[in-house]
């Protein structure tokens, strides 16, 4: 993939990307690949394991911090202060995730930056949002889980609570601030002017929980953990077979109709499985029933077999046999990239296609400023400006 750059759809739009961890880095992402002049701010010196997403040579930093430029800049000294005033004179976005009151206490908070850019949009990502009685507390992916609800919905009846596999709060909150940005440029195209817009990883959290919240708000029931099993769609779950495992999804009466006549199995015509709310009362001995039958064939033999009469079924692969789905490779989900730490590699695709835009990874995640002279210069420093910053260690 050789997308071109001048034709991106953000690639008239500069964004400074302050973040650190997670959260931010995936909401930068999202428009860095899109072709966003995307600068991002470290810290002149520090440990690269700490909040920039591992090791820069490790799959982590790599894949969160593709198609940046690099700047060092101390803002805790007030000459890195006037640097950031500069650079937001002329940005369009900035992107944050410090605990609240940090940005105020360094004079880069929103109410600070758009008396040089009224045009400016700062977008702030926290753990539970920028005020409130919890504003204080850090936000770390696992707790919000367990805050927002999920750990109560995962995991098997009677075991306990569990995190998913993934850090989903940090996910989703990162998803839905680089949407705010996007929804918050284009009504600056009607108003002219920018907008603070905030999300936490507790607002993400509980926006996720979607139809499980809206059975508490609207009928009061509190959704228990189901393990494998769908709480509303039965039969849904996950069914052994002669040689592994399979996910197996019937929703409606109509497609049970279908699984029980394809797997012919006679006790699945019983009053006990007759109806949804039957179904929902014996979902374990139709789970048995079901799994009794699967267990007779392959999961390959079951997955074309099901799949064909319109059951939804599928495998159920571990990360190295995701990337060897034919599928997944169709949709071209590994992008192949250059990094300056491992040379040829492979990054984690675009979910999104365009049909007359492509995207990539056009530059490898930066070197720790390495592209600082470029940015100050473009700035108007000179190099005596330049070199005086690094002497006071502002670079």
């Amino acid at each position: 993939m050789s997308p071109d750059p001048s034709r991106a759809p953000l690639s008239p739009y500069t964004v400074l990307d302050l973040t650190r961890v997670r959260s931010g880095p995936t909401c930068v992402r999202q428009l860095a690949d899109w072709g966003a002049n995307v600068i991002k701010v470290e810290m002149p010196a520090g440990d690269d394991a700490g909040g920039m997403g591992g090791p820069r040579a490790g799959p982590d930093f790599q894949n969160l911090h593709r198609n940046k430029r690099g700047l060092t800049l101390n803002l805790k000294s007030p000459e890195g202060v006037e640097v950031l005033r500069k650079l937001a004179a002329e940005a369009d976005v900035i992107v944050e995730n410090f605990r609240p009151g940090v940005k105020s206490r360094l004079g880069i908070d929103y109410e600070s930056l758009k008396l040089v850019n009224k045009g400016l949009v700062y977008a702030s990502i926290s753990g539970f949002g920028q005020d409130g009685p919890y504003r204080d507390r850090p936000g770390f992916d696992q707790i919000a889980q367990g805050m927002g609800g999920l750990m109560s919905i995962t995991g098997k009846p009677g075991e306990g609570p569990m995190r998913v596999g993934i850090p989903i709060a940090d996910l989703c909150a990162g998803l839905f601030c680089a949407q705010a940005i996007l929804m918050a440029l284009l009504e600056r195209e009607r108003s002219g002017e920018g907008q603070w817009v905030q999300t936490s990883l507790l607002q993400a959290q509980v926006f996720m929980l979607d139809f499980q919240a809206a059975r508490w708000l609207m009928d009061q029931d509190v959704p228990p953990q189901a393990g494998n099993n769908h709480p509303t769609s039965i039969p849904t779950g996950v069914f052994k077979t002669s040689d592994g495992y399979i996910n197996i999804a019937v929703s409606g009466d109509a497609m049970w109709e279908i699984l029980k006549t394809t797997l012919g199995d006679p006790e699945l015509q019983g009053p006990d499985f007759a109806s949804r709310e039957a179904r929902q009362k014996n979902r374990d001995q139709l789970n048995a029933v079901i799994e009794r039958n699967t267990m007779k064939d392959t999961s390959e033999n079951w997955i074309e077999r099901l799949n064909e009469a319109g059951v939804p079924c599928g495998e159920i692969n571990a990360i190295d046999e995701v990337f060897a789905s034919p599928q997944v490779k169709h949709l071209g989900l590994a992008w192949n990239g250059k990094s300056t730490e491992r040379s040829d590699t492979q990054f984690v695709g675009q979910p999104i296609f365009m049909s007359r835009m492509k995207t990539g990874v056009r530059m490898p995640p930066p070197g720790r400023g390495e592209h600082t002279d470029d940015i100050l210069a473009d700035l108007g420093y000179s190099a005596d400006d330049i070199k005086e910053l690094r002497d006071k260690g502002v670079v």
